[in-house]
Parts: structure tokens; sequence; C-alpha cells
């Protein structure tokens, strides 16, 4: 109680309560003025740089995947001339290391995790533990010897077993 009258005697004189409208308004104009400064994350060139290396090295991926399996799939009897076409979900996926510990009480399950942080004080950055290729989300096989349905089911089976995908999202045609 004796804080809060001490307080109010600061705040009753004149050039006290000036003195705190003052310093509330500098503060608000200061709020102000930040929110107009740009945002060094947003116009890093490194920033863009990254997501357009992570863009190319899908792409490389992808085509890299279908030359691979264009070369395997020419090797199956009566397959003939191969032609791929892959398409590819999201591009890489980071893993990211974390460390946590699991409790049970009762009937209630609690779970921590913290991500294992590396670098100096200004420059923390989560360590990557794996990174997973893009994932394949389908592909088109064309081959001069797809008018049999003994070798179209070969190349599904094939490219089915290849990719880890579903022969929903495969489609075999033959070529011209």
């Amino acid at each position: 109680m004796k804080n809060f009258g001490k307080l109010g005697e600061l705040l009753g004189s004149k050039n006290s309560a000036l003195a705190v409208t003052a310093l509330g308004t500098a503060g608000l104009l200061l709020i102000l003025i930040s929110s107009f400064l740009p945002d060094k994350k947003q116009t890093s060139p490194q920033a863009l740089e990254s997501a357009v290396s992570a863009a190319s090295q899908s792409e490389s991926y992808c085509r890299e995947t279908e030359s691979r399996l264009r070369d395997f799939l020419r090797r199956i009897d009566g397959a003939g001339d191969v032609e791929v076409y892959l398409t590819v979900g999201t591009g890489e996926r980071y893993v990211y290391a974390a460390e946590g510990r699991r409790s049970s009480q009762d009937n209630r399950t609690e779970e921590e995790k913290k991500y294992v942080m590396t670098g100096g004080s200004g420059q923390r950055e989560p360590l990557v533990e794996t990174v997973e290729a893009p994932a394949v989300t389908g592909a088109v096989v064309a081959c001069t010897g797809c008018g049999d349905p003994a070798v179209e089911e070969r190349i599904y089976k094939a490219v089915s077993a290849a990719l880890g995908i579903s022969t929903a999202r495969i489609y075999v045609t033959k070529m011209k």
C-alpha cells in the first residue's frame, strides 16, 4: 500500500505525468516505425538461392530416376523402346534430430520433444538427421511392346516395385 501511495505522489505532479506521457508516445512511435522497416529474412538473397537450389535438386532427382527406370524397363522382354515420365510431390524433406522424454502417469501419457540445435549464439540451426528424397507420386510409361497384355503387366509390376507406388498411380501406354 505504501508503494502505491508513493507512485501516486510521483505521478501526481504535473512534470512527472508529462514525462510519462512523452515516454509512452515515444515508445509507440518506435514500434510504429519498426513495422515499416523491411524484414531481413524476407529479402535475403541466400533464402532465394536456397529455394532455387532445392527446386533444381528435386528436378535433377526426378530426371535421374526417370533415366534409371527407362534403362531398366528396356531390359524387360518384349518392352522395346521405352519412355518414362515421373511426377514428384514435394521437394526434399529434412528430418531434424530430436531428443525427448515420455512420462506416463495414471491414464495419461505426456511426451516432450526438443530439437537438437547446433552453432553459436547468433547462428543456431537445427541438426539435420536425414534428407529424404522427393516422393514419386505418379508415373507414365510409353513403350513399343505394350500391345501385349503380358508385357504391360510386367511393366506395371516393375514400375510399382521400383518406385514403391501403387499400380493405380501408373499409366502404361503403347508408343507409336
